[in-house]
């Protein structure tokens, strides 16, 4: 099994390359790029990105990934996964405005393919607690605008991943679109139906599940292998700090089952950014090392070296 870790992090504090070169340093495998750090979520929800963004058509300047392409291939790194910017939806947005960033979408699968990356996490079309969709309207708008993804994503080659999201209102954490694990089923195989191939997967994020009480073992098994990708990281239960296992309350040994009795055989990502906010970047680098055979141990005991 391959390990993989998030570029965010040391890529803001280094630039693009050196974090590369520190992600190959601790023993990493792969990279998850993060396309969401070029349109960050405070300038989608305040309507700011950036129009080349937003444009339609595909006359889309792809230079401004290619130092993701080159340090991929200078340090031996697989770009194994990539994360588009988000929100997919903004309620606050017009129609005008919210299919600009249906166009974000795209751009992101065909810069996928840019870097050589063939797996990108999306998140699903979802506004907040406040502004919830019901069910069937939820429902009705993710299969339309993930649908009207499907000729790009065939068009590259890319599997688009949804994620089980949370939200959050006066403090406390409720559901999100694709944290019911039955509904998450239902979207990846009736996308994929309407595709006519395995089009989609899940990226099932544990921290996220770890917020609103779920159990990493139970959620797996029910997925299977739906699960094409993670987002492993740690939380105390009540903030999504992204921080490396056992820095939280996640119970690992459930998770460590979960991928021994789904066979996961793809490659496990870790999105723990935050090792970089609340350690010394020198403690930091050292903590990569930490996390890459923390991977290296979740592997060894789940029988999926």
């Amino acid at each position: 099994m391959e390990i993989c870790v998030q570029c965010n992090g040391p890529r803001e504090l280094y630039g693009t390359d050196r974090a590369y070169e520190i992600i190959k340093k601790a023993g990493f495998d792969a990279v998850d790029v993060g396309f969401d750090d070029m349109a960050t979520m405070e300038q989608v929800k305040a309507l700011q990105v950036d129009e080349r963004w937003l444009r339609k058509g595909d006359d889309f300047d792809m230079n401004m990934f290619r130092e993701f392409k080159e340090a991929s291939r200078k340090y031996g790194l697989d770009n194994f996964q990539a994360h588009s910017p988000f929100p997919s939806l903004v309620f606050e947005g017009d129609e005008a405005y919210n299919d600009g960033l249906l166009e974000m979408l795209k751009k992101s699968i065909a810069a996928c393919d840019y870097i050589d990356c063939r797996n990108l996490v999306i998140h699903p079309f979802y506004y907040s607690f406040e502004h919830a969709m019901d069910a069937e309207t939820e429902k009705k708008v993710n299969i339309e605008r993930f649908s009207m993804l499907i000729p790009t994503a065939r068009k590259y080659g890319i599997t688009i991943l949804l994620e089980n999201l949370f939200s959050k209102y006066n403090n406390k954490r409720y559901e999100a679109c694709c944290s019911n694990i039955d509904t998450a089923c239902w979207y990846i195989d009736e996308l994929n139906r309407i595709a006519g191939q395995e089009m989609f997967g899940f990226c099932m994020d544990t921290g996220h599940l770890h917020l609103l009480g779920k159990d990493q073992y139970a959620t797996m098994v029910k997925l299977g292998k739906r699960i094409k990708a993670f987002h492993v990281h740690d939380n105390d239960g009540n903030s999504d700090q992204h921080v490396a296992p056992y820095m939280g309350t996640i119970i690992w040994n459930r998770f460590i089952q979960g991928l021994h009795d789904i066979g996961f055989n793809s490659t496990l990502d870790f999105e723990t950014f935050n090792v970089w906010t609340k350690m010394d970047p020198e403690v930091a680098e050292n903590m990569m090392k930490v996390i890459a055979e923390t991977g290296r141990m979740f592997a060894r005991r789940a029988g999926l070296e």
